[in-house]
């Protein structure tokens, strides 16, 4: 019986990195010894248990420096394998985890293809002790296999757990366990006798949405403002004179800015500028209430701010109708 075949795309990262030692997991990535996708499979062996991998070299990029031009060039990548790998039957992303959580995100609602998308990284470099690549990278390749992954968008597989692009965020900085689905837990995990679901997102992803990243030339600018205590506005005015076309409020739960800042993000809406309300507490809902109404500001829903950033952006390609808007955000 062949095995499943697997693309591997991998665009560095923790998991690609290599240490001066086994205990240097803090301080490897100032080494800039960075493995190409070849030697990350050749790493791990066991992978050729569970499929018939095939690398599909992309270049090695701090996940910090990844953003829309990335996402585009990993859309393209993702189609080009689906095109040229016969009975492909999964794609796995290696990526750096600074930035996956929006990576994620950003192909899950711009990728025109069917087959399962699995982001992995890693906490610890290959070279460190009890480094979590190579099994977090054989699971990722397991779940990318697995029949029950279609229809779910992409995924993000860390530490044995599956969780929705939309949902999922890095809560630890160090922490194995870093990635949470904070309001709803994990779709399933990856055990030793199989991959095995539980729930499915029942918002719409990929490939059923109305956005295509490929054809998408830039994204407009959009900022995220974050609530403290005296936050004045300043910066939703800066973001405002350097051109956003639409700013997100991480407000105080349950969705609310100091009242200087909405004052700012009032003005801002007059000029033209969407304004969406998130909250910086990372879980729970944002209702527009009557206020809200009144301004013209929409709610996030329970997107945290980095992802209604995106939404936002992918919206304001497609639509300036704050009700068309609105409707997106119902939707995704």
């Amino acid at each position: 019986m062949s095995l499943p075949r697997v693309a591997f795309i991998g665009t560095g990262g923790t998991m690609a990195s290599l240490g001066r030692h086994a205990l240097d997991i803090q301080d490897y990535s100032t080494l800039g010894q960075v493995m190409a996708t070849e030697t990350i499979m050749a790493r791990v062996p066991e992978l050729a248990m569970v499929a018939e991998v095939i690398a599909r070299p992309y270049g090695a990029v701090i996940s910090s420096r990844i953003g829309f031009k990335d996402w585009r060039a990993l859309a393209e990548a993702c189609h080009a394998a689906v095109d040229e790998i016969p009975g492909l039957a999964g794609i796995v992303i290696g990526h750096g985890t600074s930035t996956m959580e929006e990576t994620a995100f950003a192909l899950s609602l711009g990728l025109k293809i069917d087959v399962p998308v699995v982001m992995v990284g890693a906490q610890r470099p290959a070279t460190g002790l009890s480094s979590d690549m190579p099994m977090n990278l054989l699971n990722a390749v397991r779940v990318a296999a697995c029949p029950d992954a279609r229809g779910m968008g992409v995924l993000l597989m860390l530490n044995d757990e599956i969780h929705a692009a939309r949902e999922v965020t890095k809560t630890a900085t160090w922490r194995m366990q870093t990635f949470r689905t904070p309001d709803f837990g994990v779709l399933g995990q990856a055990d030793a006798d199989k991959v095995a679901f539980y729930r499915r997102p029942l918002r719409k992803t990929a490939p059923n949405t109305e956005f295509d990243l490929r054809t998408m030339e830039s994204l407009p600018r959009v900022d995220i403002t974050y609530a403290y205590a005296d936050s004045d506005g300043t910066a939703v005015r800066a973001f405002v004179a350097a051109g956003a076309q639409g700013i997100v409020s991480a407000g105080f739960a349950p969705g609310n800015p100091t009242p200087w800042e909405a004052e700012a993000l009032a003005e801002a809406v007059k000029g033209g500028v969407t304004v969406v309300q998130s909250a910086r507490v990372g879980s729970g809902r944002v209702v527009a209430g009557a206020k809200m109404r009144e301004q013209g500001i929409l709610a996030g829903d329970n997107l945290n701010p980095q992802k209604a950033r995106i939404l936002l952006a992918f919206a304001l390609t497609v639509t300036r109708d704050p009700a068309e808007i609105a409707r997106i955000f119902e939707t995704y």
